[in-house]
């Protein structure tokens, strides 16, 4: 094609057969990166808790700022790669990773490891949709490409496994600043393998960028997470500037949709939204991160603070999640084939929605058997997302790879923010409500009784300094309440999920093969 020589040849063109597998592979061992530092830090939030004494809306935002800067500029990332080059952008991100990850040795506040998370979000938003886009591009059998992304999702799940062993090894041994200095060669070991085995990939011919459309999907995201977090944060709706800045990104976020619809060269495509099996993919992506990013947050801190593991058991409890999600992974593009992609996505995320209701299903106890049976449940569910991403790229063309990436990335990501915001925000407010009910305040400073009440590491920490036993344990069984009933929460949210990707999946689906 003549419109092909404004850019670098089509990479499947480029690359033997080996050469697109050892790409997934480099690809992959990106995603793994970012997926151990997702996790890592899981692990790391007790010790860091202790040392520097966020509140709980600081602890919140550590976990929250990388997801919100991240889905915030994956549209603007995955748009200047299609222009500039999906491998340079790729590169680029390596490098961001690392170098920000390097910052750690100089953070003494949760305002500084805040910030590093912003920064790692930057890098991480050049990284995830650039994966995806060049595995679309890359790959052009349909049945390849299922397997190729079901690689990319087991490594995912892999990356989950890795991630609590890595840090609870790296924080039995070295403070909590390991689990973010980890990156640095991991980063440096990925540029080098990127730059001597990627192909360059770009959209010829991508139209004008709009820096105006770029800005307000910035805009808006963070006007949304912040009013939702805000919102959680106060208990209650009446709350003016979260209702302000909600009207904000509800009128920002949708002139910059108008911009697109509108325009013949969108930064991002939304008419993608038009192919059901993407719209469904879409939501299955959005609608289990929601609920599992918050879940898992939720039980790290529970292993190690009430059940009392050290981060390095704690590690090892959460590998039979990730472990069935990567088996899974590798199995749904051959299930797919013989019962469906619509029953596969649609019964994957109703299993993990089972497994996060198996959490409050003993309401006032919470034993480690049902946590680990809940944790395979949920792996084994996520694991059919692998599937969920080959709906998306199926029903994509070519050079719309990077809009597709980007917009799988951002469902994934906002997911994440949103359920950490929100059923993170629930969580708090009912161990709150709980514990301050509790009779262990007595004889405590009533400041130091307001500071206990912001987080359960706060509560442990000041029971050990006060000499009350009894506000550890108090603390412990209303943080375990408010979880189980997070749980049955982002459970039921799963199940109502999966039948909408249900009834949106047309009958007779395919993603390896078959119609497309």
């Amino acid at each position: 094609m003549t419109s092909q020589t404004h850019s670098a040849p089509h990479p499947s063109i480029q690359l033997s057969r080996r050469g697109r597998w050892a790409a997934v592979a480099v690809l992959a061992a990106s995603l793994l990166v970012i997926m151990m530092d997702m996790t890592i830090l899981n692990i790391a939030i007790p010790d860091m808790a202790a040392e520097l004494t966020p509140t709980s809306t600081q602890q919140l935002w550590i976990v929250d700022i990388y997801s919100l800067v991240l889905a915030g500029l994956l549209v603007s990332w995955a748009a200047i790669a299609d222009r500039w080059g999906r491998k340079r952008m790729l590169m680029l991100g390596y490098a961001l990773f690392g170098g920000a990850s390097l910052l750690v040795l100089f953070a003494e506040s949760a305002e500084a490891v805040i910030a590093i998370r912003a920064l790692l979000g930057v890098g991480g938003a050049m990284i995830m949709p650039t994966t995806l886009s060049l595995i679309r591009v890359i790959f052009t059998d349909a049945k390849e490409r299922a397997t190729a992304l079901s690689i990319w999702a087991a490594v995912s799940g892999l990356g989950a496994a890795i991630g609590p062993l890595a840090g609870g090894f790296l924080l039995e041994h070295f403070s909590w600043h390991a689990a973010f200095l980890i990156n640095v060669p991991l980063m440096v070991g990925a540029l080098i393998a990127g730059f001597l085995l990627l192909p360059e990939s770009r959209v010829p011919n991508p139209g004008r960028w709009d820096a105006l459309a770029a800005l307000l999907s910035l805009v808006g995201m963070t006007l949304l997470v912040w009013s939702i977090k805000t919102f959680g944060k106060e208990a209650t709706l009446a709350a003016p500037e979260a209702w302000i800045a909600l009207a904000g990104a509800v009128v920002t976020l949708g002139w910059f949709g108008l911009r697109c619809v509108r325009s013949d060269h969108p930064l991002l495509e939304l008419r993608l939204f038009n192919s059901r099996p993407f719209s469904a993919g879409m939501i299955a992506a959005l609608g289990s991160t929601f609920a599992m990013v918050a879940a898992l947050l939720l039980l790290a801190q529970w292993m190690q603070l009430v059940d009392g593991a050290s981060p390095l058991e704690a590690g090892l409890r959460l590998t039979p999640m990730a472990i069935a999600s990567a088996v899974a992974s590798v199995s749904a593009p051959p299930l797919a084939r013989l019962i469906g992609a619509r029953a596969v996505v649609a019964g994957g995320v109703g299993v993990a929605g089972i497994g996060m209701i198996t959490i409050g299903i003993t309401p006032g106890t919470l034993a480690l058997p049902i946590v680990l049976i809940a944790l395979v449940l949920i792996g084994a569910g996520a694991g059919s997302l692998a599937i969920a991403s080959a709906m998306v790229m199926a029903n994509s063309p070519e050079e719309k790879a990077g809009n597709a990436g980007a917009l799988e990335e951002t469902s994934y990501e906002l997911g994440a923010v949103l359920g950490v915001a929100i059923l993170g925000s629930i969580s708090a407010i009912l161990y709150r409500a709980e514990f301050a009910t509790g009779t262990a305040f007595t004889g405590l400073d009533p400041a130091l009784g307001l500071e206990a009440q912001e987080s359960l590491g706060a509560a442990i920490a000041i029971s050990g300094e006060a000499g009350l036993p009894d506000l550890a344990t108090e603390a412990g069984v209303a943080f375990t309440h408010s979880m189980q009933t997070t749980g049955l929460i982002g459970g039921s949210l799963m199940i109502a999920v999966a039948a909408v990707v249900f009834c949106v999946t047309p009958k007779g689906t395919q993603v390896s093969g078959g119609s497309h």
